[in-house]
Order: structure tokens, then C-alpha cells, then sequence
């Protein structure tokens, strides 16, 4: 192929999170004398934070469906499919990559439907950036969009899994598709900032003041964060260790705010606790903290945890989604019912508050130790989760995919 390789990326929205920097990534960092990219994503809502700096930062103007929204809504989804026609229609792209579940519900039936009536053979790469086929709805909600995804992985070139534990999940668990057609691509991140970041602790905001110790959580304030089982463990923590001067710090924002602020308030936590909002400084929150948490009742592949890892700071999560593929290899069996020591961090049950708080002391307590698995996690990372590689790997995969296909 002679000309550039045109790709359209599609996300729902450019929230805070993973998905949102994958995209922008992928638009910024291809190589431009080989690929044209063109980003097409919806509204943030009011309560999440906005990635769109990041986009601005790279020089990229993204075209945005102002209906292509987070929530349900029969007009407004119905409207962005149409518009969405269009955009194929001008755009003329040889591959369409879809990110998010809506997103990857529109954009791919969009593209089908575009084939169809103008005999058109644009390519389609949908990548599962996490699932909701458990924890976010009703069983028989839940049970629907599995069925969906079926569905939709027949009108899907190549599915691609950020972790090995989901691709597995999503072939064998939930039998989405068949194993050729799903690739796992690790998430890139562009680490220099976090590995450049200091060591020595300086002040982020000025309502970030802290005791000796600083625990945080970095995410959206959503049910499927799990943020009330974090409040939870910070409590035993502190009934256990009343000697330790502890912060638990919540950056982020949701939802769920005021309803966890209530439940700091009830708990009984409201002098430990500092809801900080979002903030666009992730290096120096990440080497302001001495652990962060993750609580989450289901993920895919943690960029919160990438990041702190990249800043050696260690890390303590619950056993979902791709944490694991993050986490290694385990070193000890359970020191105490709830907990595990694995190469790169702590790995908890999910829903066990006791457990994760057992765990954070064990880190508190083990100086030496964390400090050694922190060191190694980053590591980890600089040679698996950078920036450069998502690049090469993606560029190969577009390449390779469609010599084939021609």
C-alpha cells in the first residue's frame, strides 16, 4: 500500500482513565509519513475529569459528537450513529479502531451498515480496554451484553485484550470470539514524566497536607472503583495501628462523591480522609503518596498502577481483571488471611477490607521489601508499558493486518 494508511479511533469519551490516553496515544504517536489518524470521541460528563488537555498537548483536534455519550439514550445514540455515517462517508478510512463499549457498539455497527451500502471494505479493530460483563449491571443485563459482544465480534476484524488474564476471560469465560481473532496488546504509557519525577516529596496543592504517611487511590468515584471497600480497610488500619500517623488520600472525582464523602463522615474518617478532586500533576500526586490502592471489583489493565509503578511507589490491589498480569508472580503464600506478596506488589481478595488493610500495614511495616518490590515493578514497566512500544506494536499489527487482507 503506497498511501498512508488512513485509521479512525473512536472512544465514547476522553475521561480520565486508560482508554482516553490509549487513544490519544495511538493519533499522536504513529508514524505520520505511514498513517493518517483521526480521533472521533463524545462528551464528558460534568463529574468526570477531562482528558482533553492531553490531546491539546499533542496538537490534536479531535472531532466530537456532541450526543456520543456515556449513558443510554435512544435519541442521542440514534443521532451519533448517523453522524457517525457521515464522518465515514468524508473520512474514507481504511480501518476504524473502536475503543469502549459504546463506542465499539456504535462505531462498529456504523461501519457494518457503511459496507454494506456503499460496498465498501473498511476494517475493524475493537479493543477491550476493560469489560462490563460483571459488576456494573443486573445478571440479566449483564447476560444481554455478552450477547451483544458476540454479536459484534462477528462484525470485527480483530479484537485486541490489554492483559493476557483478559484475553483469556474474553475467550474462554465469556466465549466473546474465538482465539485468532483476539491479539493482546499491552497499554502504553508515556513514562518519562513519572521516571523523571522526583523522589523528594513536594507539595502538589495546597489542601494536600499529610502526616508521615500518605495512602491514595487515583480514580473515578463509581460504584465499580470500589472506593467504599478503600474507606473500609483505612478504618481497621488505623483501629490496628494507632501509633501510625496515616492520610488516606481519594483523587478523583464522580458521582459517588458525596455519597463517599457521607461514608468517610459516618466511618468516622473525616480527619484522615482528604477527597482531593482531580488533578492534571499525576508524576508528583504518584511520588507524593508512600502506597497506592486499588480497590476496583473489576478492571482491565490498571493504568493507575502503571504510573505509580513507574514512580517506584508500591502498590496494593485487589485480585481482578488484568492486576494480576501487572503483579507477577506470587512470592509467599498468604502472610495473614487476605493477603499475598507478589514480585511487583500486594495482590488482596476482592471485597476484603480486613485482608487489604493486613496488607497496607505489611508494606508499612517492611520497609526494605517495599521499597525492593517498588524497584522492580519499575522496571517492569519501563520495559513492557512504555509509550514506544504500544507504538511499534500497533504499527505492526495495522501493517501486517492489512497485507493480509489485500
Amino acid at each position: 500500500m503506497n498511501r498512508k494508511i488512513k485509521i479512525l479511533q473512536i472512544i465514547a469519551r476522553l475521561n480520565i482513565g486508560g482508554a482516553a490516553i490509549q487513544a490519544i496515544l495511538l493519533v499522536q504517536g504513529l508514524d505520520p509519513n505511514q498513517f493518517q489518524s483521526v480521533l472521533v470521541t463524545g462528551k464528558v460528563s460534568a463529574s468526570e475529569g477531562d482528558m482533553i488537555y492531553l490531546a491539546d498537548t499533542y496538537g490534536i483536534k479531535p472531532i466530537i459528537i456532541s450526543n456520543l455519550q456515556r449513558d443510554i439514550g435512544i435519541l442521542n445514540d440514534v443521532k451519533t450513529f448517523l453522524r457517525f455515517l457521515r464522518i465515514l462517508n468524508r473520512e474514507k478510512p481504511d480501518i476504524v479502531h473502536t475503543h469502549t463499549a459504546k463506542a465499539g457498539t456504535i462505531g462498529r455497527i456504523a461501519t457494518f451498515i457503511h459496507n454494506l451500502v456503499y460496498f465498501d471494505r473498511i476494517r475493524v479493530v475493537h479493543t477491550f480496554h476493560g469489560h462490563v460483563f460483571h459488576g456494573y449491571f443486573s445478571k440479566i443485563m449483564s447476560t444481554m451484553v455478552i450477547l451483544t459482544e458476540r454479536i459484534l465480534s462477528k462484525i470485527t476484524d480483530i479484537i485486541i485484550a490489554t492483559s493476557e488474564s483478559q484475553k483469556k476471560e474474553l475467550v474462554y469465560n465469556y466465549r466473546i470470539a474465538q482465539a485468532s481473532k483476539v491479539r493482546e496488546v499491552k497499554l502504553g504509557v508515556d513514562l518519562e514524566p513519572f521516571l523523571l519525577s522526583t523522589q523528594e516529596k513536594t507539595p502538589i496543592a495546597k489542601k494536600i497536607t499529610c502526616p508521615e504517611l500518605k495512602i491514595g487511590i487515583i480514580g473515578r468515584l463509581v460504584p465499580i472503583k470500589n472506593h467504599k471497600m478503600f474507606l473500609d480497610s483505612a478504618k481497621i488500619f488505623l483501629e490496628q495501628n494507632p501509633s501510625i500517623k496515616a492520610s488516606f488520600l481519594i483523587i478523583g472525582d464522580g458521582e459517588l462523591k458525596q455519597e463517599l464523602i457521607d461514608y468517610c463522615h459516618r466511618l468516622g474518617l473525616s480527619d484522615h480522609v482528604q477527597f482531593c478532586g482531580w488533578k492534571k500533576e499525576f508524576p508528583e500526586i504518584y511520588t507524593n503518596l508512600d502506597i497506592v490502592a486499588l480497590t476496583s471489583n473489576n478492571e482491565g489493565t490498571a493504568i493507575a498502577l502503571i504510573e505509580a509503578m513507574a514512580c517506584s511507589v508500591p502498590v496494593i490491589a485487589t485480585n481482578v481483571g488484568g492486576v494480576r498480569d501487572l503483579l507477577g508472580n506470587s512470592q509467599l503464600e498468604f502472610i495473614s488471611d487476605g493477603f499475598k506478596i507478589f514480585k511487583r506488589g500486594i495482590l488482596c481478595r476482592d471485597n476484603d477490607a480486613k485482608g487489604f488493610a493486613k496488607g497496607m500495614e505489611y508494606l508499612v511495616k517492611n520497609k526494605q521489601l517495599s521499597k525492593d518490590i517498588a524497584n522492580v515493578a519499575q522496571s517492569f514497566v519501563v520495559e513492557n508499558y512504555s509509550k514506544d512500544r504500544l507504538i511499534r506494536d500497533m504499527e505492526s499489527l495495522y501493517t501486517e493486518f492489512l497485507n493480509q487482507v489485500s
